[in-house]
């Protein structure tokens, strides 16, 4: 081979006893980062040992010649050339995972977009994607990009919905390759690249419509690189997609980061062979990058040219219907000042009827008013006379009635109203003595009925309420025999008047006769008042007994009242010596429990805390909202547990560190409780 490489040192090279050495001393510096560095020097050993075994494969695929046959067809060589493809590319991308991980691992954990190895990573990760993809036409061209497979990952595995929503609604990104670069930088940061890829794996009937038979992720060796990129969850990468042009950018793999200064070796020649074939192997790959975007620049501009052809014809086709519009809206113009001219003579026309029209109408409305206003005075006239006429009728016939009734009703009503005196007076004369009876009676259990006044009161005030009813009925029967001198003599004077109208009256006397009838109903539900009015009276005789008995009663109950009193007083003297004793019991607790806290405190920070994993974390612990993109996730220095920017933003400074870091709020609360405790 006559060509000129260089060749890699193998001292340059870390080996694993190096890498031990340098995470034992990084181990010293911040033991909560523990299990973080196990997790990556288990990560770079494998990557060592499969450094070493792609290096031999590549050599034996690349450089051992073999014997090839006469029967050999374009298939066999096509499957060759594919399958050293996949192995140069797998081979890449174990040594780009490596860097990566080793730079991460020697300068910080959170890395930014301009980080070299970073960008080279993703350009070779692009560079798998894109092998074995399928060409789709398309009314534009030909279109190639690996967008199509990721879109899949939406459908498989829902909690990369908030990707792919992210991925469109940048206003930036315009081409399927700039959001498919846009989607993997995401799933980078979220530290689930490795997780959505196998999902794809596991689905390869999905696949086959994007790739072909022979394509990197249809074989074992997409497999192998999902395994690498579970190295890479132990990387924080913080990356901004605002400011960049990812749609423009062009994805060259840099094999400088790769290809080192020679320097003189031990002088065994299988080290140098490999590294020479690597070499080899590094610019065949650079020069089959270079000639597949010359292609597809080619490819570009032949599309670039169609559409421009196609745009000029587009533009021809403009012009000319800019002229016709043009042509057709002068000839609108003058359609307009015809029809306005013919509007305004139409207009003034109107204009002057209407006027003619109004004048018509004041003058016959004129004369309709002055009708109107004659009629109205003399129907207002003719009301007043009709109402006065019927006034004097009506006044007539109710006298002539009236007379008639009273003269009947008044002679009931004396001899009615004789009996129910004699009874009334017999009624109080006995409720007289029922009053002078409970009147004694109360002066006997004025002392003793002092709870109970109330009740004799109301009994008083219905006594004087039959006192008032008997006396009105008195004043009626006065009333009514005045009434019946001025009706006899009333009845004298209209004999004479009232003889031609006996048979009128005769008619009204069986309407009377109803009416009499309803007083005597009426006089027997009076009479049944009085019955009850008399039960009433026998049910508060018994009712003062019984309060007699519930008087004694009530003695009893005080002198009970007083013994528990005393008895009540005794027992808060001896609550209040309790309540004492208790306080004093409650401060020896409470120091008691201060001294246990320390110790427990003291306990803990000799054991330390569990720290928890950042995969096993999908909540916030605190506030229990889910981790995205902006919601970032932050361990606690107390606790171990994981929480986000706004639960965790305190900062305290603990026995185990001697600067403040981050504390979630429920430790910053307890630490601060604790210090105030003791210095108190």
């Amino acid at each position: 081979i006559k060509e000129d490489f260089e060749i890699i040192d193998k001292k340059q090279i870390p080996s694993t006893t190096e890498l031990k050495n340098e995470e034992k001393a990084k181990t010293e510096e911040a033991r909560w980062s523990a299990p973080i560095l196990s997790l990556a020097k288990k990560a770079s050993e494998n990557l060592a040992l499969s450094y070493g075994n792609a290096l031999k494969s590549a050599s034996l695929v690349g450089f051992i010649s073999k014997p090839v046959s006469n029967d050999s067809t374009a298939k066999t060589s096509a499957r060759y050339h594919a399958m050293e493809e996949r192995a140069n590319l797998m081979n890449m991308m174990k040594l780009s995972i490596k860097i990566l991980i080793q730079s991460a691992l020697s300068l910080g954990r959170t890395l930014d977009s301009d980080f070299p190895p970073l960008q080279q990573f993703f350009v070779v990760l692009e560079h798998c994607l894109k092998h074995g993809l399928k060409v789709k036409k398309t009314f534009i061209g030909q279109n190639k990009s690996f967008f199509g497979p990721l879109e899949l990952v939406e459908k498989l595995c829902p909690e990369a919905s908030d990707i792919a929503t992210s991925v469109k609604n940048l206003p930036e990104l315009k081409t399927a390759v700039g959001r498919g670069r846009a989607w993997l930088y995401l799933a980078l940061m979220q530290k689930k690249l490795a997780d959505y890829l196998k999902v794809l794996l596991d689905h390869k009937h999905l696949l086959s419509e994007f790739y072909e038979s022979d394509a990197l992720m249809m074989e074992e060796e997409g497999a192998v690189i999902v395994g690498l990129l579970v190295g890479l969850n132990v990387i924080d990468a913080n990356l901004c997609l605002k400011g960049e042009d990812l749609d423009s950018q062009v994805g060259v793999i840099d094999f400088s980061l790769y290809l080192k200064e020679t320097q003189d070796s031990d002088g065994k020649q299988d080290g140098g062979i490999t590294a020479v074939l690597d070499q080899k192997h590094y610019v065949e790959e650079l020069n089959r990058h270079l000639s597949c975007t010359v292609a597809d620049l080619q490819n570009k501009i032949d599309c670039l040219e169609k559409t421009n052809s196609k745009l000029q014809e587009e533009l021809a086709a403009a012009t000319d219907r800019i002229g016709s519009l043009q042509e057709e809206q002068q000839q609108l113009k003058q359609q307009n000042e015809l029809i306005r001219e013919r509007s305004e003579k139409s207009v003034e026309v109107t204009k002057e009827d209407t006027k003619v029209e109004l004048d018509t109408y004041k003058q016959s409305r004129q004369g309709l008013d002055e009708m109107y206003s004659d009629v109205w005075k003399q129907l207002k006239e003719e009301k007043k006379i009709r109402l006065e006429l019927e006034k004097e009728l009506e006044l007539q016939i109710g006298m002539k009635t009236e007379m008639e009734i009273a003269m009947k009703l008044l002679e009931k009503d004396t001899h009615e109203k004789q009996d129910t005196l004699v009874a009334l007076r017999q009624q109080l004369e006995e409720v007289k003595a029922i009053n002078l009876q409970m009147f004694h009676k109360s002066q006997n259990a004025e002392c003793s009925l002092q709870q109970k006044t109330e009740a004799i009161a109301s009994f008083e005030g219905k006594t004087n309420e039959m006192l008032s009813s008997m006396k009105q009925m008195e004043e009626r029967l006065q009333h009514a025999e005045k009434a019946r001198q001025a009706a006899e003599e009333r009845c004298n004077k209209m004999k004479q008047e009232l003889a031609g109208r006996l048979d009128t009256c005769r008619q009204q006397m069986s309407q009377l006769d109803s009416k009499c009838s309803t007083l005597e109903k009426e006089l027997k539900s009076e009479k049944e008042q009085r019955q009850t009015l008399q039960r009433e009276l026998h049910q508060e005789k018994d009712a003062t007994t019984l309060l007699k008995t519930e008087l004694q009663q009530m003695e009893g109950l005080k002198k009970e009242l007083r013994k528990l009193q005393d008895e009540k007083q005794q027992l808060e003297k001896v609550c209040e010596e309790q309540e004492q004793a208790l306080q004093e019991m409650g401060l020896h607790l409470s120091q008691s429990k201060l001294k246990m806290e320390d110790i427990k405190e003291v306990n803990k920070a000799l054991k330390g805390h569990t720290w928890l994993k950042d995969d096993e974390a999908t909540h916030c612990k605190q506030c229990e909202k889910e981790f995205s993109i902006s919601r970032r996730k932050h361990h606690c220095r107390n606790c171990g547990d994981i929480f986000c920017n706004t639960c965790s933003s305190n900062e305290l400074a603990l026995p185990s560190y001697p600067k403040p870091v981050r504390v979630c709020d429920t430790c910053h609360t307890l630490l601060l409780q604790r210090c105030s405790s003791n210095s108190s």
